[in-house]
């Protein structure tokens, strides 16, 4: 049940917030949240509990049918790694090394979104022209043993720098090494003196610089 919820909770989340993949789960959890019981439930009711997320018709389409596939082909349980998890329709390399990691602890690749896509470009980790390009290079030279864990820490940094501007600034200047972390988030796209006068803390940002 838990690999399925992890499966849907993903297919769930492209285009569309956090908030309201944490609600819509919440409803879905609330109606029976396990592979037998999507199977059965009405296309256009299980639309209607999913209505709040991006593409809800697609996602209604893709969920249905793998949760018939997972029935037919897999026993009621999810394919087991990144490879077979691919087959499934709507879920790409980048869900399918998510899922493998979270609901297998283990990692066959990186999954990479258009987020850290565009941030490892931006520090020149990588020069690449679409995420699948990314995960490729990144696999190239970055240790496999980091392979699980990049996706969560970038992620997170990523949304703290576009969305939570002055938490961010308030972290770099608090960190050890200041200076360094405030040119991280600026080569990120943070205009880090327009920001530090919006949110007051010019004096917090020169004395670190």
């Amino acid at each position: 049940v838990y690999r399925f919820q992890v499966l849907t909770a993903l297919m769930l989340s492209s285009q569309t917030k956090d908030a309201v993949v944490g609600e819509t789960m919440r409803i879905l959890q609330g109606h029976g949240l396990t592979v037998e019981n999507i199977h059965q439930t009405d296309h256009e009711v299980l639309n209607g509990l999913i209505r709040k997320v991006g593409f809800h018709n697609n996602k209604t389409k893709y969920i249905k049918e793998s949760a018939e596939i997972i029935m037919s082909n897999y026993n009621g349980d999810i394919p087991p790694n990144a490879d077979e998890l691919m087959k499934l329709p709507g879920v790409g390399p980048k869900m399918a090394y998510i899922v493998e990691n979270i609901a297998f602890d283990t990692a066959s690749g990186i999954g990479v979104d258009t987020h850290m896509h565009r941030m490892f470009n931006d520090l020149k980790w990588v020069t690449s022209k679409t995420p699948e390009q990314t995960r490729e290079q990144l696999e190239g030279w970055l240790p496999r043993d980091k392979w699980a864990s990049i996706n969560y820490i970038w992620v997170g940094f990523g949304q703290e720098v576009q969305q939570q501007k002055e938490k961010m600034l308030k972290k770099c200047v608090a960190s050890s090494s200041p200076r360094e972390a405030l040119a991280l988030v600026k080569k990120l796209g943070l205009d880090v003196k327009k920001e530090a006068k919006r949110f007051g803390l010019e004096d917090d940002v020169k004395s670190v610089m």
